[in-house]
């Protein structure tokens, strides 16, 4: 797998202090305090102390400030349908050290557990499940008029970019990652462009990420050659909100949050600049992860109201580019499959996983052992098969299972 974690505190925010009291905290907080972190990496953490952080970020004002984002006031109903039957389910979940699955088909849940001392109520992070979210926020300002076309160059929404490697790169080369602008994404190299453009102190009225990013060198002409970069994704950020005129996490109340009928409220980080990071860390729901794969079925229409283009998310979740790997692609911040389904993809396990054959949408949370690498990256994707295999077994796809 390709997923990349998001350095998480653009701000250089992550670290614990001694003297902070947390008599404040809610119940998911309480009783794991033994078990913080006290490094500000978080590949550095220890699985205890990631199981205690992730289900808190925006809990503890030392790691980062969040924004908040209210519930809808017209929750979308979720009723329960017939329970899916998964042989092995406990065993997975453990493996994967889940913290929750819910898994609905045709809007009725079918199967929901929760894992780690999580619950429903609780909101647990995304790291780059939040790159869809992001992406998603370009197909609304389009359907509202605030950006005219995908073919826009990045520069034109953020002018400090101008003069730089990226002045004529496309929105739309943003979007599939791209740019061809020089990146190292290694989490492990100190000296790599996402740990260092984390450090950066931004040149006056700026942001931090346009104020390292526009320094850069080209590498390859731009839309040849697909390279994941979370600070793209951070550029994405800024220009939906310089285009809108409005804060991300603004904008994603008004656009998806209370029309989708999110029903708790999620909380997104903020950099340092004060801006979303765009390219991770909205918590949220586990059930509200899942209302997101509901409105990437119905092609973004609530009702009468169609919340992004008709066609955005036929276009954002069709492979545009290659990455290396058999059977799947990359569309406008979303990982794709050649038989259709899409999905968005976090570090340590976080996940929706979406099949419009099927009427599927399968939201997961967890705390792998590893980042990214470990058997149980390739054991969700069978887990995906298995789900696909049991509800063909009832008869309910369109086409047979893969």
């Amino acid at each position: 797998m390709r997923i990349r974690i998001l350095a998480l505190a653009a701000a250089g925010t992550l670290t614990l202090g001694g003297g902070l009291l947390f008599a404040s905290l809610d119940k998911e907080t309480r009783g794991l305090l033994a078990s913080l972190p006290t490094d500000r990496d978080v590949l550095l953490w220890k699985q205890d102390q990631r199981t205690a952080a992730f289900r808190a970020m925006d809990r503890l004002p030392i790691l980062a400030k969040a924004a908040h984002i209210s519930p809808s006031p017209t929750p979308l109903a979720l009723p329960m349908g017939e329970p899916l039957e998964i042989p092995g389910i406990d065993a997975f979940m453990a493996d994967q050290r889940s913290a929750g699955i819910v898994i609905l088909q045709d809007g009725k849940v079918r199967f929901e557990r929760y894992g780690l001392d999580f619950d429903a109520e609780g909101r647990w992070t995304s790291f780059s499940v939040a790159k869809s979210f992001t992406s998603t926020l370009v197909g609304a300002a389009i359907q509202d008029g605030f950006i005219t076309s995908l073919d826009d160059t990045v520069s034109r929404y953020i002018p400090d970019l101008r003069g730089s490697a990226y002045d004529a790169v496309t929105i739309r080369q943003l979007l599939t990652m791209s740019s061809g602008v020089r990146w190292n994404e290694d989490y492990e190299d100190p000296n790599a462009d996402v740990a260092q453009f984390n450090k950066e102190k931004p040149e006056g009225g700026m942001d931090a990420t346009v104020s390292y990013m526009r320094r850069l060198p080209r590498a390859h002409p731009a839309g040849t050659v697909w390279q994941y970069n979370t600070g793209e994704t951070n550029l994405i950020g800024v220009l939906v909100s310089s285009a809108t005129g409005k804060s991300l996490s603004e904008y994603l109340q008004e656009k998806i949050w209370h029309p989708a009928g999110m029903e708790a409220e999620a909380t997104w980080l903020l950099g340092g600049s004060g801006h979303e990071i765009a390219g991770c860390c909205i918590q949220a729901a586990t059930r509200d992860f899942a209302r997101m794969g509901l409105l990437v079925l119905a092609n973004g229409r609530v009702g009468d109201r169609q919340l992004v283009p008709e066609t955005w998310f036929a276009e954002a979740t069709t492979k545009r580019m290659e990455i290396g790997e058999p059977g799947r692609g990359y569309g406008y911040q979303w990982w794709t499959y050649d038989d259709g389904a899409v999905a968005a993809r976090g570090i340590f396990g976080q996940g929706i996983f979406i099949d419009p054959a099927r009427r599927l949408v399968i939201a997961m949370n967890a705390n792998w052992p590893r980042a990214t690498i470990g058997p149980q990256a390739p054991a969700r994707e069978a887990f995906y098969q298995q789900v696909r295999a049991l509800i063909d077994a009832e008869g309910g796809s369109r086409q047979p299972a893969p």
